[in-house]
């Protein structure tokens, strides 16, 4: 692939689809306890350097345990480790992305949905978008 081809600007929904990969390498990774860079499986997915791609996997990584509170207590009678290793990526990155980030709500979930539409079943999918429209209505409900 010619350089040039791969300089163009990545659209957001492309950055995200890299966020995903990259979230579900670093869990594969520790789940089968094999050590990793977190900035080499940045550059592997995610060759030219870019800001919202490092903010969202650090942010998630370093948010991961109250990230996945919320994620339990919105699934219900389940818990995020059940779920596929893509599906976990979609649900943490898209919760991350709600809390705190500035990105609109209504364009995170539907961003999370379609990368669930791709990637995960019909019943995941409707999984993954009712637990962020309970998380967004839930700090609605707490900003008024």
């Amino acid at each position: 692939m010619y350089m040039g081809d791969f300089m163009k600007q990545l659209t957001r929904t492309e950055l995200r689809k890299n966020i995903m990969t990259i979230l579900y390498q670093i869990n594969v990774y520790t789940l089968n306890k094999i050590e990793y860079n977190v900035e080499d499986i940045i550059k592997e997915v995610n060759p030219i350097d870019n800001e919202f791609v490092k903010d969202v996997v650090y942010g998630v990584i370093t948010k991961k345990d109250e990230i996945d509170e919320l994620a339990n207590k919105y699934l219900n009678k389940w818990t995020i480790d059940r779920l596929g290793n893509t599906d976990q990526s979609i649900i943490r990155m898209a919760i991350y992305e709600l809390l705190y980030t500035k990105t609109p709500e209504v364009v995170v979930i539907n961003e999370a949905v379609e990368l669930a539409k791709l990637y995960s079943d019909d019943d995941v999918k409707n999984m993954i978008n009712g637990v962020l429209d309970k998380i967004y209505k839930s700090k609605v409900d707490s900003d008024e």
